[in-house]
């Protein structure tokens, strides 16, 4: 986790953890986690002190909670949580089972059911039960439980084993082992845990920004300390996240967004049982079943996408990387106020309620009537018409990330609301 020492240490942080990311193969099997990173920039925080409460531990400032997080380097545990994720999003009738059969292409060695970058992405809506193990950099195992199946994710050494036993197929690929000192290289333990989620968070953090101790809690039998960040500004999807960090060891234990609209979560994720010994070696050996159907990884980077096949996640990581590094300036507040770094989308507005910018030199997108079938009342049921300076276009929304696409190919998104995105889109004319 980069260090968080001093109130403008996160640009250096997140540039060595880019710099780590590039270094370590394994960690593109890593869910990206985009939901939070809004406005990467310098740290404010409030300090406050722990409320007296059960379990009754000693005061901490939220300062020192943030850097006893920076800190933690837990590098062995076991243990299992649940993941809940409620972006709002309507019912598809079986309409995302069919768009991601037809992404990862069919027969003729094109995609696998154990391929991570489909499997993991499961975890974008509904509830998930996962088990989780790391013994250090070079060894991770993730089990994600399903109704009479299972599918695991298996990091030993230089492989990275996927085994999806409901259609007893396997996906195999390789990871560079981790190198320098203790931390350096290393990949995350488990995609989309508590403590991932914690980490993008910390990123959003600014001087635009509440961060307090909001009193004490006991998750997975252990004490922790409960972190609350909240934003101060108006306009934003984002009304809070609860971060509960085990006292002992710095490691987040439990993470809840819950949505400026009220109502349920939008993403819980916590341990409900937890280990910090050494798990036993069996644990990340595998062996392919008798049987089983195994992928290679450059079996995937073959599959062309206008043959059907999807492309590689070593092709997706790169282009995300590319992108990225692009456009991360702009959130950041490098260059002119409101311009773009040189290739990358504009950035309007600052901390929660910064909306990005593309253009797609393209038209808007088409109504549902235009596209018909389930598609087309998929699209009519997430978006709304509006109008305004810059013409008319469409709002289409989730519970946390909204997006305004004009009818000229603008594409306005962000964890605001709707009339946030409107009031950007009209500034930016």
């Amino acid at each position: 986790m980069a260090p968080y020492a001093s109130d403008d240490s996160t640009t250096a942080g997140e540039g060595d953890d880019l710099r780590a990311a590039r270094r370590r193969k394994a960690a593109r099997y890593v869910v990206p986690v985009t939901v939070v990173g809004v406005a990467a920039a310098t740290i404010g925080l409030v300090p406050a002190i722990a409320d007296s409460g059960d379990p009754d531990l000693p005061e901490i400032t939220a300062q020192q909670l943030i850097e006893k997080i920076a800190q933690s380097d837990v590098q062995q545990l076991s243990g299992t949580f649940k993941i809940t994720t409620d972006l709002g999003l309507p019912d598809l009738g079986g309409l995302e089972s069919s768009l991601t059969s037809g992404a990862m292409g069919s027969g003729s060695g094109e995609g696998s059911s154990a391929d991570p970058t489909a499997k993991l992405t499961e975890l974008a809506s509904g509830t998930h039960t996962l088990r989780v193990a790391a013994d250090g950099p070079d060894r991770q195992k993730l089990s994600l439980l399903e109704d009479a199946a299972e599918y695991s994710l298996i990091h030993n050494g230089k492989d990275v084993w996927g085994y999806d036993s409901k259609s007893n197929e396997v996906f195999h690929g390789t990871a560079e082992e981790a190198e320098g000192e203790k931390g350096e290289g290393r990949t995350e333990e488990v995609p989309a845990t508590p403590k991932d989620l914690t980490e993008e968070a910390l990123k959003a953090v600014d001087d635009t920004t509440s961060v307090t101790v909001d009193g004490t809690a006991q998750v997975a039998g252990r004490d922790a300390y409960r972190l609350l960040i909240k934003p101060k500004q108006s306009g934003t999807t984002v009304g809070a996240i609860t971060v509960a960090v085990d006292a002992e060891t710095g490691m987040p234990l439990k993470f809840t967004l819950t949505p400026s609209s009220g109502g349920a979560a939008v993403i819980d994720a916590g341990f409900t049982q937890v280990s910090f010994a050494k798990p036993a070696a069996s644990t990340f050996d595998f062996t392919p079943p008798k049987g089983a159907k195994v992928t290679e990884e450059g079996e995937l980077d073959g599959a062309a996408p206008e043959h059907g096949g999807a492309k590689s996640e070593d092709q997706l990581r790169k282009e995300f990387e590319k992108e990225f590094e692009k456009g991360v300036g702009g959130s950041k507040g490098e260059g002119a106020p409101g311009k773009a770094p040189e290739g990358g989308p504009e950035v309007i507005g600052e901390g929660w309620n910064s909306v990005a910018v593309f253009d797609t030199g393209g038209e808007g997108v088409p109504s549902g009537a235009e596209v018909g079938g389930d598609m087309g009342g998929f699209l009519d049921s997430l978006g709304d018409k509006v109008t305004g300076k810059f013409g008319s276009g469409t709002v289409f929304k989730t519970r946390l990330i909204n997006a305004l696409i004009t009818d000229d190919g603008k594409v306005y998104v962000g964890a605001v609301d709707k009339d946030a995105l409107v009031k950007a889109a009209e500034s930016a004319k």
